[in-house]
């Protein structure tokens, strides 16, 4: 009897080689799963080094604070309001008209000028100056601002950003490189009067 078992244990068709079974082992499960949580430790850890590698090129972009002209002093008449654009001394060649910042310049006598940003200090729309009402009105929420400047009405939380100007061999030149946020304005000026972080 045992011959005979062993005669048909012999004989027994062998299985198809060819086909691979179709379930995943727990090895191979185990390294798609570090692989997947490697992958995504990596694309979460590319914001954090840039982050901090930022802090490193704080001293590029003080360098890049840079006087722009502006064009000659008598290109603004005197109480008017009109629109100049520079180039921001931190694009690169392939930025083409991108790179081109817009501002609006205020003449109030010979030696005193008033530069703005053009951005609303709400949601950074364009402004637009209205000389029949002397105001700067944002198109996007109805926010208004004064001829200096200041806030008048509306949701923005503030008056316009300022820029530094000053007069160089009769051209009006600006301090240009920085984002137009008052709170570069505020430390700049050394009035920033924040209570500091905790």
């Amino acid at each position: 009897m045992e011959e005979k078992r062993l005669v048909m244990l012999e004989t027994a068709p062998e299985p198809d080689t060819d086909q691979k079974p179709s379930t995943m082992s727990r090895r191979g499960l185990l390294k798609l799963g570090v692989a997947l949580n490697a992958l995504a430790g990596v694309l979460l850890g590319v914001p954090i080094v840039g982050y901090l590698a930022s802090a490193a090129r704080k001293k590029e972009m003080i360098e890049a604070l840079a006087w722009i002209p502006l064009g000659e002093v008598n290109t603004f008449p005197e109480g008017e309001t009109r629109l100049a654009t520079f180039r921001n001394p931190l694009t690169n060649p392939w930025d083409g008209e991108t790179g081109d910042v817009t501002c609006w310049v205020r003449r109030l006598d010979k030696e005193e000028f008033q530069v703005f940003a053009i951005n609303c200090t709400h949601l950074g729309c364009p402004v637009r100056w209205f000389p029949q009402s002397e105001l700067f009105m944002c198109p996007c929420h109805g926010g208004a601002y004064y001829a200096d400047g200041a806030k008048a009405s509306g949701p923005p939380p503030r008056g316009l950003f300022r820029y530094q100007s000053r007069i160089e061999d009769g051209k009006l030149v600006i301090l240009g490189g920085m984002m137009p946020t008052l709170g570069h304005q505020r430390v700049r000026a050394g009035t920033d009067e924040r209570p500091p972080c905790a």
